[in-house]
């Protein structure tokens, strides 16, 4: 029953609505006592030869309105409390979306999508049944099992209901001893339902390459596998499932063996009334349900424990990159300032960049080049405080970037990722995602500047046309030219290109340089790229090698310098050259 501690925050917060329908429910309770009693009476009036049209009708008008009475208080507390197990299934759903959209980049390496997805689906539903069914049957089964044992004790004989409840230990034992193996059980079924969450995320993420390779058998395979083991883990949670009803069974006819058995000895012998053996029996069928009911409150507060523990060790796992005491809400813009003497990224122990120092006036383009694998993207992404510094400081206008809050620098910031994601909306939501109140004149300018507009008119319906999920509908170009135009609709202090024009052709993507110089020098730019045409007016360029700058300097200046750059640059023109002649 610990998870009912776990969740008394909850309780408490909802429990005028708790207490409510509790009360309620004992009500319920208290009022299915009297029906036993008044068939018992009418038998006895049977047996004496005393029975009337007039006490039959009383008897009946009383048992219609408990009868009404149960109905309405059921409705009420029904309302009440699985109401409030709802509120918890969304307060949890919504705390863990907040956790997990403030992790970094590292969180997502460890953790993978489908599992998370697990967490957020079947585990909370397992969370919501517990404070809802399991309150219920927690209360149910104690107050309905206590009020009919006291009424049959107190009001019939307390030897004859002794007698009935010997049985009881050996259930209390048993159900105990289902538990545990029903929560061990469930947490591996859990965890085989995420793996296969995740093998269906990324067999339909990566459904092209799959089709283009010829593996939909393999992967068809692969997938079988899983939904075989998840099917085993199932059954083996079934099968301590499927033994709490015929456990409880037999411990009820046990108890109505010993009822009948006994209760007709008292009945000879004078004891009892035929008419209290009859309440007698109903009420032990009353305490058919609590019976019932404590074996099936084991099942779900033990599939709950399973999958709050699961929740809360996720909720426990505190984020790599944090605000720090007394960190400012506004960055003043100005230049910027790196002075990077190393970065390890995190359970590494190769340095992903090295002695990375330079400074970037305001207003001024940086192109960043060098072979894949150099630290481009690296470099930028400490900026955005994906991850941060472990040798060194950035600075913006003279300020750390660490002396201001996560929220205040990324608002400053427009990126364009390499991994280009699109949202399933329309193409001007998702120009607009970044700016929902902007006007269709404003995503319009942007989306000229990256030069997309004219693509965006040949569509089915215009800027309205629906994009696929992860923009499956679009070219890679397009894409890339999207995910530019949202950015270019922040108009942030500071844009990052990261390898974001590999995808468009030459004349394009001079189209959309020749864009962004027109916005003027109120814009910092810094473009990571493969393709040295895309840096040429960059006011300075840095060339890494594994991690280090290797050159520095404008285009002339490189080109002149007799190394990787120049070297690189002549090849690109030959080949730009060749492709042109062909």
């Amino acid at each position: 029953m610990h998870v009912f501690l776990d969740l008394m925050w909850f309780f408490k917060t909802r429990k005028k609505y708790y207490v409510s329908g509790i009360f309620l429910l004992m009500m319920v309770s208290f009022i299915g006592l009297f029906p036993p009693r008044v068939v018992g009476n009418l038998v006895d009036h049977i047996q004496r030869h005393t029975l009337t049209a007039k006490t039959v009708w009383l008897d009946m008008g009383e048992i219609a309105l408990m009868a009404l009475a149960m109905y309405v208080l059921r409705y009420f507390w029904r309302v009440l409390l699985f109401g409030s197990a709802i509120e918890l299934s969304t307060t949890l759903r919504l705390r863990l979306f907040r956790h997990l959209s403030q992790m970094s980049p590292s969180f997502y390496q460890k953790h993978r999508v489908g599992d998370l997805m697990a967490h957020a689906t079947n585990d909370i539903r397992a969370i919501e049944s517990t404070a809802m069914d399991g309150i219920l049957t927690l209360v149910d089964s104690i107050s309905t099992g206590l009020l009919v044992i006291v009424t049959m004790a107190l009001t019939i004989d307390w030897r004859l209901t002794l007698f009935s409840l010997l049985p009881m230990p050996i259930m209390a034992f048993a159900t105990s001893r289902y538990g545990d193996l029903l929560h061990r059980r469930f947490d591996k079924a859990q965890a085989a339902f995420s793996d296969l969450n995740d093998k269906v995320h990324e067999s339909i993420n990566g459904i092209r390459a799959i089709k283009s390779f010829g593996q939909e058998d393999n992967d068809i395979r692969a997938f079988s596998a899983l939904s075989s083991d998840v099917v085993q883990k199932n059954m083996l949670v079934a099968r301590i499932d499927a033994l709490f009803d015929p456990t409880i069974q037999v411990i009820v006819g046990t108890s109505f063996f010993l009822a009948f058995a006994i209760g007709s000895t008292y009945v000879v012998h004078g004891h009892l009334s035929i008419g209290q053996l009859t309440s007698f029996t109903i009420y032990l069928g009353q305490l058919i349900w609590p019976m019932l009911a404590f074996g099936f409150l084991f099942n779900i507060v033990e599939r709950g424990r399973a999958s709050h523990d699961r929740v809360q060790a996720l909720l426990r796992i505190e984020p790599d990159i944090r605000d720090t005491p007394g960190a400012a809400d506004h960055v003043e813009m100005g230049d910027i300032d790196y002075d990077v003497r190393e970065f390890v990224y995190p359970e590494s122990v190769q340095r992903a960049l090295a002695d990375v120092h330079f400074t970037l006036p305001y207003g001024a383009t940086l192109g960043i080049v060098g072979k894949t694998g150099s630290g481009k993207t690296t470099l930028l992404r400490l900026l955005l405080r994906e991850f941060d510094v472990t040798d060194g400081d950035i600075h913006i206008g003279g300020q750390s970037i660490y002396s201001v809050t996560i929220d205040a620098l990324r608002h400053r910031i427009a990126y364009v990722p390499q991994d280009h994601f699109l949202f399933s909306s329309t193409v001007s939501e998702n120009i607009a995602f970044g700016r929902p109140d902007a006007s269709q004149a404003e995503i319009e300018a942007v989306a000229q500047t990256a030069s997309v507009h004219t693509d965006i008119l040949s569509f089915p319906e215009g800027y309205s046309t629906l994009v696929g999920e992860r923009g499956v509908t679009l070219s890679g170009g397009q894409k890339q030219r999207l995910s530019i135009a949202r950015a270019l609709l922040l108009d942030s202090d500071i844009l990052i290109l990261d390898d974001c024009l590999s995808a468009v052709d030459a004349k394009t993507e001079a189209a959309i340089l020749e864009g962004l110089k027109a916005r003027g020098a109120t814009q910092t730019v810094m473009i990571a790229t493969h393709r040295l045409s895309a840096v040429e007016h960059a006011d300075l360029i840095l060339v890494l090698d594994d991690g280090r700058i290797i050159e520095r300097g404008t285009h002339d200046e490189l080109v002149r310098s007799g190394g990787w750059y120049q070297e690189m640059y002549e090849h690109q023109q030959l080949e730009a050259l060749v492709g042109g002649g062909m």
